[in-house]
């Protein structure tokens, strides 16, 4: 398997919005991917990323390049199309991501969050090693972290 992050452009935008979690996932990652692309536009940290596994487009992907708290860097949205979900492309996708931003950022933490009913989610970012940093919600969300350094 070769994953890769690529950042979104204009050969690729359109293909990105067409991407879809599954019907039942649609309450634990609601907004879809050109909601993300569209406020990337406005929120000038955001940067969207494509998923690809090969030539075949498999997700998208959101990260802050700007520093919150203590070097802290956001990774908002992570989804893999429902058609190939299954298949560990999420697990290396955030591998391939985390990879980037240390490189490209030199961040000491990646933060990331999910609704604590995604147990999919709770178990792949624990399993790469997010320890969760808050025992309350933080915007409906369980938030954790990844030491980077």
């Amino acid at each position: 398997m070769t994953v890769q992050v690529k950042p979104v452009s204009l050969d690729d935008w359109f293909a990105c919005t067409q991407l879809e979690v599954s019907e039942e996932q649609k309450t634990t990652f609601p907004a879809p991917v050109v909601y993300w692309l569209a406020e990337s536009r406005f929120v000038t940290d955001f940067q969207p990323m494509a998923i690809y596994n090969g030539t075949n487009l498999v997700g998208f992907a959101v990260y802050s390049d700007q520093a919150h708290d203590m070097g802290d860097y956001w990774l908002p949205a992570l989804m893999i199309d429902s058609k190939f979900q299954g298949r560990g492309y999420g697990k290396e996708a955030l591998l391939a991501l985390a990879q980037w931003m240390q490189t490209t950022l030199n961040c000491e933490r990646i933060l990331i969050g999910h609704r604590p009913e995604n147990r999919a989610a709770s178990s792949l970012y624990e399993s790469l090693g997010f320890h969760r940093i808050s025992e309350e919600l933080i915007d409906g969300e369980v938030v954790r972290a990844l030491q980077c350094n």
